[in-house]
C-alpha cells in the first residue's frame, strides 16, 4: 500500500512537472506570435549598437541587447521604393519588376501576396502607420498623403502629416548647391516629439497596441527619420556638439577610377556643394534626427511591455537602404558602395533567447525577412519566395545552416552588384559600361577599383559568372525585356 501511494505521488509529480513544462513551452512560443515592424528611412549604420563613435541611439541599443544584430545585411535596391517593394514582396527588384520610385508594386506584379497581406490572410489584424511603401518625403508628410500604398496589404492606415522643413525652428541648408526638396536641409525645431512627424507615428502606433493588444496583430511602424529634411525638436540636436562631427576621410582620387557612367551622379562638388564646415553641421543634423527616430522606437517598446505584449512580440527594425554622407565623395543613394547596401537590422524574438545580445556577420539580405517572419509566426508562404528564413542565425549566430554566400542588389543605370566575404564587384549598364571590383579584405574603403589589375583577373572572371547566376536567380532572365524597356523609358 504504501509503495502503490509513493508510486502514484511520483506519478502525479512527473505528470505536473512535464505539464508545467508544457505551459512554460507554450507561454514561451505563442502560437499567434505579434509582429511589431519598425522601419527607417534612408537610415545607414550609424547606431551605437553597430559600433558608431558619435550617433547616440540608445534604445536601439537596447533592443540588440534583447536580439539578434544583423551586422552584414544588405539591400536588394539603394532606392526607397524599389527596396521597401522588395522586402514587402519577399523578390528581388528583377521579380517584382519595382524598379526604382516609379509605380507601385502592386501595379507591377497584379497576384503579390505581400508580407502583411500574408499575416492578414492567416487572421492577423494589420495595420500601416506613416511609410512602409515609398512616398514621397516630405510632400506627402505635408500633405498626409501616401499615394503609393498597397490597400490589400493592411486593415487599417494611419497617414501622418507634419511641417516637416516649415516647422518652427532654425533652418539651415547644409548642400547649398542643391535647392530642391532633397537638400540637406536641417530644422532645430521648436516643439516637442509629438509636434513632428516621427513623434505623431509613435502616438499613433501607441495607440494602437492599446486597442488591438487582445488579438494578433501585424503592425507595420515606418519612420521618415532621417530622410531629409533633417527635422528633430533641440532636445536632439544639444546631445552633439558640431564642432567635434566626423567626416569619413576619402582619398582625394577615389573617383577617378570609377566608371563614368556613374563618377558624377551626386558628387559632392558638382551636386551639393558642402565644405569641410558645412559637413560638421550636416552630420549633426542627421545623427540629431536619428536620435529623434530612436526615441520614438522607445517609446513603442515601452507601450509594448506596458501593454503586457513583449513576451509574444516578434520585433523587427530594419532602415530601407544604406546612405552616403561625403563617403566616396558623393551622398545620399542609389549607389553600390557598402555604404549604399548595408543596413542595419536587428530581429528581438523573445522566445528565442539563447544569441539575444550577439550579432552575426554572415551575409544576409532584406529578401530574407519575408520568410523569416512567416516561419517564426508558422505561416505558410506563398509560392515562389527568393529569400531565405533567418531562423537558424536566430538560433545560432554561426549556424552551419546558414549558407547564402553573396548579396546581390541592383541600381540605376544598370547597376549591379554582388557582395561576397571579400569582395565585391560591381557592373554598369547591365555590364556594357563599366566595373568595379574591391577587395575588402585589403580595400575595406572601396577606395581602388581592381577590375583592370591583371592580378584580378580571375578573380573577376569568377565573380562576373556568379554575378550573371544570381541576377538570373532573381528574375532577370525571365524578364529581361521589361527590365531594359523600363531603363530606357526613364532615359528618354
Amino acid at each position: 500500500m504504501h509503495v502503490a501511494r509513493t508510486m502514484i505521488r511520483f506519478c502525479l509529480t512527473i505528470t505536473a512537472f512535464f505539464a508545467m513544462a508544457l505551459m512554460a513551452f507554450a507561454r514561451a512560443e505563442p502560437a499567434k506570435p505579434n509582429v511589431l515592424f519598425l522601419i527607417a528611412d534612408d537610415l545607414n549604420t550609424s547606431l551605437s549598437a553597430f559600433g558608431h563613435p558619435q550617433c547616440k541611439t540608445p534604445n536601439l541599443d537596447r533592443l540588440a541587447e534583447r536580439g539578434v544584430k544583423f551586422e552584414n545585411m544588405h539591400c536588394q535596391y539603394p532606392v526607397c521604393g524599389a527596396s521597401r517593394a522588395s522586402l514587402m514582396s519577399g523578390l528581388y527588384p528583377y521579380s517584382n519588376l519595382t524598379l526604382g520610385n516609379d509605380g507601385t508594386l502592386r501595379g507591377n506584379m497584379p497576384d503579390v501576396v505581400t508580407l502583411s497581406q500574408a499575416f492578414r490572410n492567416s487572421g492577423y489584424h494589420a495595420v500601416r502607420v506613416s511609410k512602409i511603401y515609398h512616398m514621397g518625403i516630405p510632400t506627402e508628410i505635408i500633405a498626409g498623403t501616401a499615394e503609393r500604398d498597397d490597400p490589400f496589404s493592411w486593415d487599417e492606415v494611419f497617414n501622418i502629416q507634419a511641417l516637416e522643413q516649415h516647422a518652427p525652428g532654425e533652418l539651415t541648408n547644409w548642400s547649398p548647391k542643391d535647392q530642391g526638396s532633397q537638400s540637406f536641409t536641417g530644422v532645430i525645431a521648436s516643439g516637442g516629439d509629438s509636434d513632428h512627424a516621427d513623434g505623431m507615428a509613435a502616438d499613433r502606433a501607441i495607440e494602437v497596441l492599446e486597442r488591438v493588444k487582445d488579438k494578433p496583430f501585424f503592425l507595420a511602424v515606418g519612420f521618415v527619420r532621417p530622410h531629409v529634411p533633417l527635422v528633430a525638436p533641440k532636445l536632439y540636436f544639444d546631445r552633439y556638439d558640431r564642432a567635434s562631427m566626423v567626416a569619413p576621410v576619402v582619398p582625394a582620387d577615389d573617383l577617378d577610377d570609377v566608371p563614368g557612367i556613374i563618377r558624377n551622379y551626386k558628387r559632392n562638388s558638382s551636386t551639393y556643394g558642402v565644405t569641410p564646415e558645412l559637413h560638421k553641421g550636416l552630420l549633426e543634423a542627421y545623427y540629431a534626427s536619428i536620435s529623434y527616430m530612436d526615441a520614438q522606437v522607445g517609446r513603442v517598446l515601452a507601450a509594448l511591455q506596458a501593454n503586457g505584449l513583449d513576451d509574444n512580440t516578434i520585433v523587427v527594425f530594419s532602415s530601407d537602404h544604406g546612405y552616403l554622407l561625403g563617403h566616396h565623395h558623393k551622398f545620399q543613394k542609389q549607389h553600390l558602395f557598402e555604404e549604399a547596401t548595408r543596413v542595419p537590422f536587428i530581429v528581438s524574438v523573445p522566445w528565442l533567447k539563447a544569441e539575444h545580445g550577439q550579432g552575426t556577420t554572415k551575409i544576409t539580405e532584406l529578401v530574407d525577412l519575408y520568410p523569416t517572419l512567416t516561419e517564426l509566426a508558422g505561416i505558410t508562404d506563398p509560392e515562389g519566395l527568393q529569400g531565405q528564413s533567418l531562423k537558424p542565425l536566430l538560433l545560432d549566430t554561426n549556424s552551419p545552416a546558414w549558407t547564402k554566400d553573396k548579396a546581390f542588389t541592383i541600381s540605376r543605370s544598370g547597376g549591379e552588384s554582388i557582395r561576397t566575404a571579400e569582395y565585391r564587384l560591381i557592373q554598369w549598364g547591365f555590364g556594357d559600361q563599366g566595373t568595379e571590383l574591391y577587395d575588402l579584405k585589403n580595400d575595406p574603403g572601396e577606395f581602388t577599383n581592381q577590375a583592370e589589375n591583371p592580378a584580378y583577373a580571375a578573380v573577376l572572371e569568377k565573380l562576373h559568372r556568379q554575378l550573371v547566376d544570381k541576377r538570373n536567380q532573381a528574375g532577370f532572365a525571365k524578364n529581361q525585356s521589361s527590365i531594359v524597356g523600363k531603363r530606357k523609358t526613364k532615359k528618354r
